[in-house]
C-alpha cells in the first residue's frame, strides 16, 4: 500500500481589511467602519508590515501580511464543522489599535486567522470582533483532507435512563418523593 506524504499543517496568509465610508442614517453616529475584505495566501512581495494598498474618498484597503494558519489534530472537529457548513470560511479576529502605528489614524489590526469553528466560537464568547469570509475551494479541499486524515469521532456514551438515577435537590443533596404530607397535620 502506498503511503501518502503528510499533509502540510500550516499555511502562511495575509489579511485585507477595508475601511469604508458609511452612508445613510447610520452616518449620523459614525463616518467610517472597518470590514474584513479577504484572506489570501501570503507572498514574499507582501513584506512584513501592514501597508496601504488603495485610498479614495469612499474607502481604504490595507494589507496585513504574515499570519500563520495552523491545523491542530485535537481540533479536527472544529475544522469538520467549518468544512461541512454550507459556506466554509476563514475566521479573522481583529482589534482596533489604541494608538496609530503605521498610519495617521488607528487601524483595524487582524490578530489571528483560523479555519476552526471552535476557535471562532470561543472568541465570540469572549466578546471579540470576529469576521468571516468564504474560503476558496482549494482551502476547503485542504481542510477536508485534514479532517479525513485526523478526525476521530468520539464514541457515543450510553446514558442511563432518568428513572434509574437517584433524585437530587437543587443543591445536589439526595431527595425523595412522597405522597404523605410532612407538615400541617392530618387532612380529613
Amino acid at each position: 500500500m502506498e503511503t501518502l506524504p503528510p499533509l502540510p499543517l500550516t499555511l502562511e496568509v495575509a489579511v485585507l481589511m477595508r475601511k469604508e465610508r458609511i452612508t445613510g442614517p447610520m452616518s449620523r453616529w459614525q463616518d467610517w467602519r472597518w470590514v474584513l475584505e479577504d484572506v489570501v495566501v501570503n507572498e514574499p512581495g507582501f513584506g512584513e508590515a501592514p501597508r496601504l494598498l488603495y485610498r479614495d474618498d469612499a474607502q481604504e484597503r490595507w494589507l496585513h501580511p504574515g499570519f500563520t494558519v495552523r491545523l491542530f489534530k485535537d481540533d479536527a472537529e472544529g475544522y469538520l464543522l467549518n468544512a461541512s457548513a454550507p459556506a466554509p470560511c476563514w475566521f479573522v479576529l481583529w482589534r482596533m489599535e489604541e494608538s496609530p502605528s503605521v498610519a495617521e489614524e488607528c487601524l483595524a489590526r487582524p490578530e489571528i486567522v483560523t479555519l476552526s469553528y471552535h476557535d471562532a466560537g470561543r472568541w465570540l464568547d469572549a466578546q471579540e470582533t470576529v469576521e468571516q469570509i468564504p474560503a476558496p475551494p482549494d482551502i476547503v479541499a485542504w481542510i477536508k483532507a485534514f479532517v479525513a486524515t485526523y478526525y476521530v469521532p468520539e464514541p457515543k456514551r450510553r446514558r442511563r435512563p432518568a428513572s434509574f438515577q437517584s433524585l437530587q435537590d437543587r443543591f445536589g443533596n439526595p431527595a425523595s418523593v412522597t405522597t404523605h404530607k410532612k407538615f400541617g397535620g392530618e387532612q380529613p
